[in-house]
């Protein structure tokens, strides 16, 4: 048997993000990877792996093409905003096997710029065709599957608006140490429950922002590692999961597939919830912020209402710091944002965060990070547990 190599992020880096009206999505792509390959300090020769989704009619075909890329390894896995998290895991095994040496996952869009121009409308719905026809004339939004599963979480559980409310409160907290971030002003519960109502009980501040933006990550192969300008950041383990196609089939919408990507990667890795130092969760909306934080084992199931009170998400004294540079809610949120959480996670390890840099209790740097990604409509999770070199 072949000796499986050890994985690490050497590369990691984002576009231009935010509002950026005169770049494509495939420039976006471009400048995330030359970023992300710039980080790293290695020349692109290297690269044979590639895995991207969402741009194009053969991706990852054209992007490679307008990367000058010739992969003999390819990814073109597409499961929402879980994709980046699945795509890191299957690179994370193709290296490990020997069937790569470095593979670099790229997104990029231009969500914000797109609407704004009137290019395309705001997504409401993924369609008509296969299990969803049977929702469609029910109205089914995106947003409302959301809002009926954060619903059904506060009747069984006693989860208050309020409590949902502190993930967006918390989440701007973060943001306003990101430079980067689109919006940094401050927020209160009471600024959150009194906004327009959304999907009922979302209002506006309780969803993520629409933006432009792109993101990059590199992983090789352990030998690499010392042709790097980085510190590495190792894959420890991952897992994923898809759990439902129809809302109907889905078994209870108070647990979301991160419950079994979760155990998945935490097991692989062979550390425990509580040892994680800092989390990069997709939130698209406050309920899957709180849910996730509930299937990944950070607290009881029920009790996620309860773990986001009293400021724990925050990167200034919080137990937990959770979306660290702002996340979907305040950040950036280009259409699927799984990627960022990788790229956010492996600089929090790095210790390149500035102001919003996480620190242990001792002062340290922060030793362990899960990033896990939700795709749809809860339909799919990947779950990632990175370690510092």
């Amino acid at each position: 048997m072949v000796a499986r190599r050890k994985v690490a992020v050497v590369g990691a880096a984002l576009s231009d993000c935010g509002r950026v009206d005169d770049a494509t999505p495939y420039a976006l792509h471009a400048q995330a990877a030359r970023r992300a390959l710039a980080d790293a300090g290695l020349d692109r020769t290297l690269v044979d792996g590639f895995a991207s989704a969402g741009l194009g009619a053969l991706a990852p075909v054209e992007v490679a093409a307008y990367l000058g890329l010739r992969p003999t390894w390819v990814d073109s896995t597409s499961v929402g905003g879980s994709t980046w998290e699945v795509m890191a895991a299957h690179a994370a095994d193709a290296i490990a096997a020997g069937h790569a040496r470095a593979v670099l996952l790229v997104y990029g869009s231009t969500a914000r710029a797109d609407v704004r121009a009137g290019r395309r409308t705001g997504t409401l719905s993924f369609g008509t065709r296969g299990p969803l026809q049977f929702e469609v004339p029910y109205g089914h939004t995106l947003i409302a599957k959301y809002a009926m599963a954060a619903r059904r979480h506060m009747i069984e559980y006693g989860t208050t608006i309020e409590q949902l409310a502190e993930v967006a409160v918390q989440a701007r907290a973060n943001a306003a140490l990101n430079p980067e971030a689109m919006f940094r002003t401050p927020v209160t519960v009471d600024e959150v429950l009194a906004g327009p109502m959304i999907a009922d009980p979302f209002t506006k501040l309780h969803c993520c922002v629409r933006s432009d933006g792109g993101a990059a990550v590199l992983l090789v192969a352990e030998e690499y590692v010392r042709d790097c300008r980085t510190s590495p950041v190792w894959v420890l383990g991952a897992g994923e999961c898809v759990s439902h196609a129809a809302l109907s089939e889905w078994p209870d919408f108070t647990v979301s597939p991160a419950a079994v990507s979760g155990r998945l990667a935490f097991g692989r890795a062979g550390v425990r919830p509580a040892e994680i130092d800092v989390a990069e969760i997709y939130d698209a909306f406050t309920y899957m912020t709180l849910v996730t934080l509930e299937d990944l084992g950070f607290c009881a199931k029920g009790e996620g209402g309860a773990f986001v009170e009293k400021g724990r998400l925050r990167v200034e004294g919080g137990a937990l710091p959770v979306n660290t540079d702002g996340g979907g809610l305040s950040a950036q949120h280009p259409g699927m944002r799984g990627l960022f959480l990788l790229v956010e996670a492996v600089r929090q390890l790095r210790g390149e965060c500035g102001e919003r840099q996480v620190r242990r209790g001792d002062g340290t740097l922060p030793r362990l990070a899960v990033a896990s990604g939700t795709g749809g409509w809860f339909c799919s999770s990947g779950t990632v547990v990175l370690g510092a070199g």
